[in-house]
């Protein structure tokens, strides 16, 4: 790797927002082997993921650095810093077959993908359900770099090992699991309508025009950095990266030049709410257990620890009904059938096929508030609503129900200060989105699973309205103002 070199073996990170303590998921009997061996044990896929003993999903970042709220109002009125050096894995992909290899798997087309440029890449199963998504960028000729949650990172390895590929793979873990020393990259998120102010306060120059997940070379504390242009939350903003070893000079640059533009640095409980409003489910449920041959061959080579636990009220005897395709949660525009790649015949049928689509759901403010009341109250009351994320999963599933019938799941849900609501992303039949209509959310299990974080509680109904998915130009406009 020219550009950025391996890290030094430090310990611990202080002085940065970042947790000190190194932590490493619990392996048990359940994760132990690989996901095969797992699979052949409990007999069960839906009862072994359902009841997996891992914690809920924590990002290794100082959870508050005032409050939660005033964090999310930051990214809407000035700007907020949000450190994503420390929840994300990279792998960096490189050599002479290392395109190939990433076009083989990516619903994406690779035309005109050019050095300094970044996309969101998704990858699909043979069936042409979602395995996961992250981001890449093209940092240098015959050099990519892949971004995100391990699932789709794992899967690209998996082929990189197997397939013949002129190329070599370069894995850093997030620092939840890194076995020592800080991540090779710091990566801040600047996010709100003062970020570019901040951007060229800290640089000491304009930023140069740069298009939507382009990239752009800045100098800042005597440092280059690279600067992505982004937008989380449904505000503009910029990602900037480089050598881990510049970055605390880098962030007290954005911290100097911020403060004449009201910059919050925002903690992992704000961080983790900016997809509901921008609209981007973080974790679908990976579609790696069908019976096609390539998927028994990759669960022989994935560790079972990897696998993610499911959570909500949505059950089903076939685990395979969990799975989602790239359409129903807004992915279609990156769909491109110019190449070949891994499940392209079956998404070509699931194009004219898919009667889902993603909305927001905005759930009676009441019926939450009743489900929290529940906490004063006699009895196992409802399952915990914890503020502001209230996923207890790694992969959150409820059902949505119309008139008592299922009509869909809602997924990754929580509250936004900004709207005064509580939401979540789901996908629903296409007969059900109209904005307005109105559907029933289950919240809780039944039967309660056996994870740490479940509690004895009931199961109870959420009233709930559909909304457009982004929420937040929609909230703006209409939902506040009634």
């Amino acid at each position: 790797m020219r550009r950025f070199p391996a890290a030094a073996a430090v310990r611990s990170v202080r002085g940065d927002g970042s947790l000190t303590d190194e932590r490493t998921p619990t392996m048990t009997r359940e994760t132990s082997g690989s996901l095969a061996d797992a699979l052949a044990r409990a007999g069960d896929p839906v009862q072994l993921l359902r009841n997996l003993q891992s914690r809920a999903t924590t990002f290794p970042v100082q959870p508050e650095f005032t409050n939660w709220r005033s964090e999310q109002h930051a990214w809407t009125t000035t700007c907020a810093l949000l450190d994503q050096s420390h929840h994300m894995t990279d792998l960096f992909v490189s050599g002479p077959d290392a395109q190939r290899l990433l076009s083989d798997l990516a619903v994406n087309s690779f035309a005109g993908f050019g050095v300094g440029k970044a996309k969101q890449f998704i990858a699909v199963s043979p069936e042409g359900l979602l395995i996961g998504d992250a981001i890449l960028f093209h940092l240098e000729e015959e050099l990519f770099d892949l971004v995100g949650h391990p699932f789709v990172l794992d899967w690209v390895q998996f082929h990189l090992e197997r397939g013949d590929y002129d190329a070599k793979a370069q894995r850093d873990d997030n620092s939840a699991v890194r076995a020592s020393g800080p991540p090779q990259l710091y990566r801040y998120e600047l996010q709100g309508p003062t970020a570019l102010a901040v951007v060229e306060a800290a640089s000491g120059a304009p930023v140069p025009e740069v298009r939507f997940f382009g990239t752009t070379q800045l100098t800042v504390a005597g440092h280059r950095v690279t600067a992505l242009r982004h937008g989380m939350a449904g505000q503009p903003g910029f990602e900037l990266f480089g050598p881990w070893a510049d970055g605390a000079d880098v962030l007290a640059a954005l911290l100097e030049a911020g403060e004449a533009h009201g910059l919050v640095r925002a903690g992992a409980r704000a961080y983790s709410t900016a997809n509901l409003e921008s609209g981007w489910v973080p974790a679908p449920f990976p579609a790696v257990f069908s019976d096609h041959p390539l998927m028994a061959e990759y669960r022989a080579w994935l560790p079972a620890a990897k696998v993610g636990s499911v959570g909500g009220s949505f059950t089903a005897d076939d685990v395979t009904a969990y799975s989602l395709d790239p359409y129903e949660v807004g992915y279609g525009r990156s769909v491109k059938f110019d190449h070949e790649f891994i499940g392209r015949e079956a998404l070509e049928r699931r194009a004219a096929e898919t009667t889902r689509t993603k909305v927001t759901l905005v759930w009676d403010a009441a019926d939450v508030a009743d489900a929290i009341g529940s906490l004063f109250r006699p009895g196992p009351g409802a399952k915990h609503v914890e503020l502001p994320k209230a996923r207890y999963a790694t992969h959150h599933v409820d059902a949505v129900l119309h008139d008592g019938a299922p009509v869909g799941v809602s997924l990754d849900c929580g509250y936004l200060a900004n709207e005064r609501a509580f939401v979540s992303l789901a996908v629903v039949d296409v007969a059900h989105a109209e904005p307005g209509t109105r559907v029933d959310v289950l919240w809780g299990e039944s039967p309660n699973s056996t994870k740490p974080q479940v509690e004895p509680h009931e199961q109870r109904t959420v009233r709930a309205t559909v909304a457009p998915a982004p929420f937040v130009q929609f909230a703006r406009e209409s939902y506040r103002a009634r």
